[in-house]
Formats: C-alpha cells, structure tokens, sequence
C-alpha cells in the first residue's frame, strides 16, 4: 500500500498529521517542482480568502523562483516526478485511528425516553482537519462545464409550472437536462441576468461584492416574514471565524425587526453572521423564496469551494471544518445530507405532508402521480446501497463542483416546477443522475445531523402575538382527477434510539439542557416530562 502525507501551513511542530492512504492504489507526489503542482497552487492562493496579501505575495514569489530554478536545469537531465493529482481522490485514516474503531453504542433501556435524538460522532481536532483539506477540488463525472440559461424576455412554453425567476421550460427541455453531457446549459433561477441584480431576489452591490470574496467555506441561512430569532454558532474556532464567511439572508421585514429588537446597524453584523438583505423577493411564499439561498448557494457565492446550509430554526454547534471533514471529505462525497429520521419512501412522506397540510393536497398528488409515471416505485431494498429516498433538508453540505451544482439546479427546478416541497422531488432528481454518471449523494444519519446541529423554536411557538406563518397553498398545476396513492406501511431502518452519554476526546456530544426538577404531584412532572420529550421532534417548515 502507497502512501502519501499530507500536511497544512497552520500545522505546529510536533503535531504532524499521520501518514494517510489514497484510496486508489496510485503513486502519488506532492513534488513542489511538478509543474501541475505550481499551476494549482498559483490559482489555489489566488483565488483562496484564507491568506492575506503578504502571504500570497510571499507564495507568489517562492512559485516565481521555483519556476526559475526548473527553467535553468537542461531539458535533457529534467526529470519530474509524477504529478499529482488533478481532483482530490480522497483518504482514509490510518490504521488505529480511533475513529476507525467508532461504533454507535446501544440503545439506551428506557422505553420512555422516545423521540429523535443526537448520537456521538467522531470528528478529528480542527488542526488536523485544516489540514486535510483538499487543495484541488473533487471528480465531478462526465459533467465538466455547467453555464445557466438567462431570458432577459421570458419564453413562457411550460406546460404547467414555473416562475418569472425560474424561468418557464417546456418538459421537452426539463427532460433535456437529465441527459448528462460533458457541457450543459441548464435553467438555474436568476433567468433574467446575474444574480441579485434585477432577478428578483435582488441584492445592495455592497453586499453581492461582499459575497464574492468568500472563497473557501460559506454557512448559509436565511429568515423570511421575522420567523425565527438569530441563533449564534456555538464552538467555533478562531480559524473558521477569520476563514469561513458566515452569511444570514433576511427580508425587509426581518431587517425592521432585528433593528428594533437586535441592534442591527450600519456594520451589518450581528455576532459572527454578515446579516443580507433581499429585495423584491420572486415568491409571495416566503418557503419557497427560502429555497433559493437553500439550493442556490453556488450563483449566490460564485467563488465559493464548499457550502453548508443550516435552516433559520437551527443553532450551530460544531466547527464547520470538522462538519465538512467528517461528511464530505472523509466519505470522498461532494453532497451531504441527513436521512429523515423516521420516513424513507416517497409515497409515505406525500401522505405526511398532506396528513399535516404542508401544501395544497391536490398539487401534491400531481407531483406524485407525474413521478409515478415516469417510472417512482416505492422504496425497497433493491435500491441499496441507496438507504433512503427522503432526506431531512433542513442541512445541506456540498462542495461546488459541475456534478453537484448541476443537481441542486435540477431539484430547484422541480421545485419551481411543482411544489415547494422538496423531500418529495429529491430522490427523483437523485436517481436520475445517479442512473446517467453513477454519482450519487451520502445520505447520513439523522441523529449525526443532530449531534451538529440544535432545533430551537419558531417565533411563534415563544411569542403571544407571532408574525403570520406561511402557508403553502397554491392550485394544482393542472386540474387532473388524480386519486391518491395508498399510504404504504411505516418502516423504520434506522437505530431507533442512541444515549448522549459517552467518553473520548473526539467524539462530540450535543449539550443539552438540565430541567430542574419542581416540587409537586408526580402527574405533573410526568406531564412536564412528556411536553419536554416533544420540543426534540422536528417540526419540518423548510
């Protein structure tokens, strides 16, 4: 077995990364005077946030006369070693590594302790994830160049669906796009120009600027109609608040109120979020208008390599390096998100988002019977290793390569298509891709997206006269007879249950709140115990 080691620039003497093995069995040489190697790290700390102008002028320079040195040698006595590799190819953690051993333990014996919670997850320090960070991006499989579709004069020729941000195409066209090609032009909202300026969406220029400087990592949020309060990252480190752009989308009616009630200023901060303001936002929904920040990270940040989306109702508790680490790069995947924690067919999550009026039933069972006739079946397992055909969207991680891109653009168009449910059009969109390139998406545990992140209330859960919630409700797309399709049975493939308590440095546990135990009947603890267990339950508004 081959081995290479892979070191970063902020790593202090003595706590060297251990040797890590690619998983292809190939010769790898991070030889500084490979010329593939000098071409990448000239873009790499060109483009990159991560250093400031004296570092890239000093780096700038070692290139320059590394370059020199090579030109003097004799072309016949020039001998390069093996470049290295043009995409990451990914790695796994040497032998004895503890979190090679890591296991879930077991359920824990209380049957009345009901409910989804966080599990422990191993994460490696922040040092050492730093770096491993891939410093060229990752294979993206016959797709190598991806463009947008822009209509400054719309061409309205759906058959049903669309928008004047998503632009209107024709099935034929939607069917196009499934046809994997090394170059593509797909719609990708924003048709009418670049993005933020005149698409509806719409940006100040300081702040589209502002996000065009964010070159490396970016954590995405966003509240619409003063739905949620801010939440406040947790447990980041000092590397990732001077690296990582942290960005909070907000409405015109949600700046007012964090002016009044969260001393926003002129700074646009509030604690570690750049707070951003839209204008003129494309949906009278603001669900639906929470989708575009949600699935269109990569037009919003151009320059962005990675980008994890966490709802508005979400706090943040783990470091985002260690969260890309151990989802992305660690399984050499460039899509991350959870698996929902209890539902894994298609046919039973429609029935549950009509069960809790998500949406207008009739456009669900359009959605539903349109897929069914392109060939939706439900869930089974001669689908694996593909555990579960519904994610729990409210966290996205992905890194920003053609493959990638081009999914989240495909899964926006569905839902600017159909319903802004998008549990529902996920796998469709998954498969199809999955069938033409063989790439597909690490679906992981609900309780590991727990570990990382905490559920908080919505506003008008806490306050006694909440803003107005929105409610999905439109007609169906076409006024289609369509029955609904039978409920399937409720099957569960996950550990149904995981305690928080555990030892070892790395694995981090979720903190949760102690209550205090009252004096009074034991009916009334038992009663304060059950509303307790049901605050962890998600309350799915994405």
């Amino acid at each position: 077995m081959l081995f290479c080691t892979i070191s970063g620039e902020d790593a202090q003497e003595g706590d060297q990364v251990p040797n890590l093995r690619l998983n292809d069995s190939l010769s790898i040489n991070y030889s500084e005077s490979s010329p593939i190697y000098r071409e990448q790290t000239k873009k790499m700390y060109n483009e990159t946030s991560f250093n400031n102008i004296e570092s890239q002028n000093s780096i700038a320079n070692s290139v320059e006369a590394m370059d020199k040195m090579v030109s003097v040698r004799p072309i016949e006595s020039t001998v390069f070693p093996p470049p290295p590799p043009s995409y990451f190819l990914g790695y796994t953690l040497p032998p004895g590594h503890p979190c090679n051993s890591f296991t879930l333990p077991p359920p824990p014996a209380d049957k009345k302790r009901t409910g989804p919670r966080p599990c422990p997850v191993c994460y490696l320090p922040v040092e050492e994830v730093i770096a491993l960070m891939p410093k060229v991006p990752s294979f993206s499989p016959v797709l190598k160049n991806l463009t947008y579709i822009t209509e400054p004069v719309l061409n309205r020729e759906a058959e049903f669906g669309g928008s004047d941000f998503g632009g209107y195409p024709p099935l034929a066209q939607r069917n196009n796009s499934y046809d994997i090609r090394e170059s593509m032009s797909v719609h990708c909202g924003f048709v009418k120009g670049k993005p933020g300026r005149g698409t509806g969406y719409d940006l100040d220029e300081e702040d589209i600027l502002d996000m065009e400087q964010c070159h490396g990592i970016v954590v995405v949020s966003a509240i619409f109609g003063a739905f949620d309060d801010i939440n406040q990252p947790s447990n980041i480190s000092e590397y990732s608040r001077k690296t990582v752009c942290f960005v909070m989308f907000v409405d015109e009616e949600t700046e007012a109120y964090l002016k009044a009630n969260s001393g926003l200023d002129r700074t646009k901060k509030i604690g570690i979020w750049r707070i951003v303001v839209i204008h003129n936002p494309p949906y009278s929904d603001a669900r639906r208008t929470g989708k575009i920040p949600k699935l269109l990270a990569h037009r919003l940040f151009p320059n962005a390599r990675f980008s994890l989306w966490i709802d508005g109702k979400l706090e943040l508790v783990v470091d985002p390096y260690q969260i890309l680490e151990r989802h992305l790069w660690r399984k050499n995947a460039t899509f991350a998100i959870s698996r929902h924690y209890k539902r894994f067919d298609v046919l039973v999550e429609a029935e549950a988002n009509k069960a809790a009026k998500k949406y207008d039933n009739a456009s669900i069972d359009f959605q539903i019977e349109f897929y069914k006739n392109e060939g939706l079946t439900p869930y089974s397992e001669a689908k694996l290793p593909i555990t579960s055909d519904v994610p729990e969207g409210c966290v996205i991680i992905r890194e920003h390569v053609p493959i990638s891109n081009l999914f989240v653009c495909l899964w926006f168009n569905e839902v600017d298509r159909f319903t802004s449910r998008d549990q529902i059009s996920f796998s469709t969109v998954r498969d199809k891709l999955w069938a033409k390139t063989n790439w597909t998406v690490n679906m992981f545990l609900d309780c590991e997206r727990r570990n990382f992140v905490v559920q908080k209330y919505h506003r008008d859960h806490i306050l006694p006269n909440p803003p107005p919630v929105p409610v999905d409700l439109e007609p169906p797309p076409l006024s289609l007879a369509v029955e609904a399709p039978p409920p399937p049975a409720l099957v569960s493939d996950l550990p149904k249950k995981f305690p928080l308590e555990t030892t070892g440095e790395r694995v981090v546990r979720v903190p949760t709140r102690k209550v205090s135990p009252r004096r009074g009947s034991r009916r009334s603890a038992s009663r304060r115990h059950r509303k307790t267990i049901s605050s962890d339950r998600d309350t799915d508004s994405s």
